[in-house]
């Protein structure tokens, strides 16, 4: 069950990188050509919020499991690097990048902002979240 939970989030998380880059791109290039905001911005952002949080529900079920994750934690592993990655920053950052991608995804909801507004905001909290995610996922494992 770990392994299956453990290989499902580092495969989802590539697979949410990748997702969160196209959705910024394809919302950067539909404001760029001044393309009014419709469904297809709203379903592009869903799909990036929606996997940003299946990751987290994986990913907070494996904090609990793991042997890495809140079993790990003591005053003498917060003096380890890779130990305090695991167990304070890779799960709070990427917290914070799913608040940031679910804020984004609720400004679409407002009637009232003009299209370009809905856009630059959009982008704005989307690929901060796209950032703290590339920034924390933790690389060192593929080198």
């Amino acid at each position: 069950m770990y392994t299956i939970l453990k290989e499902s989030h580092n495969g989802i998380g590539m697979l949410l990188l990748f997702l969160l880059l196209l959705v910024i791109i394809f919302i950067l290039v539909r404001f760029l050509l001044k393309k009014p905001f419709n469904k297809s911005v709203k379903v592009a952002a869903l799909i990036g919020m929606v996997t940003m949080h299946i990751q987290i529900l994986i990913g907070l079920i494996l904090y609990f499991l793991s042997p890495l994750g809140m079993s790990n934690f003591s005053g003498e592993s917060m003096g380890h690097t890779i130990s305090r990655f695991y167990i304070v920053e890779h799960p709070i950052g990427m917290l914070l990048a799913a608040v940031l991608i679910t804020i984004g995804y609720r400004v679409t909801k407002k009637i009232n902002l003009p299209d370009t507004s809905k856009y630059k905001k959009l982008l704005i909290y989307y690929f901060l979240g796209f950032a703290i995610v590339a920034y924390l996922i933790p690389w060192f494992l593929w080198s």
